[in-house]
């Protein structure tokens, strides 16, 4: 696991994650991160699974995708169409705000 030198208030920031890292930060198996990673989902860095580190943007998408799997009980298909129509709502919401702003 890579790190940055900065602490605060005991806290350490972490760069990447690997499989086993986000697999025991989301409290879910590691088949179920690679299922995530087949459709989609996650973009891993690094070739092979061995190889594969997770950046801030996945974790905190692999995060997400736990809690909705969790909530409402999704499965991997169904997260990929709320996650998608996520990003798109978002992405509307940044381009009405900055046509709003102009």
């Amino acid at each position: 696991m890579k790190k940055t030198t900065i602490s605060y208030r005991q806290v350490e920031f972490v760069e990447t994650l690997t499989l086993a890292e986000l697999s025991r930060f989301c409290h879910v198996g590691q088949d179920w991160i690679e299922a995530l990673v087949e459709v989609g989902i996650l973009r891993p860095y690094g070739s092979g699974m061995e190889n594969w580190q997770f950046d801030p943007v996945n974790v905190a998408r692999a995060r997400k995708a736990q809690h909705l799997a969790q909530d409402y009980g999704l499965n991997v298909v169904g997260l990929v169409l709320v996650l998608d129509l996520m990003d798109e709502r978002d992405a509307l919401k940044h381009k009405l705000a900055f046509l709003t702003i102009n």
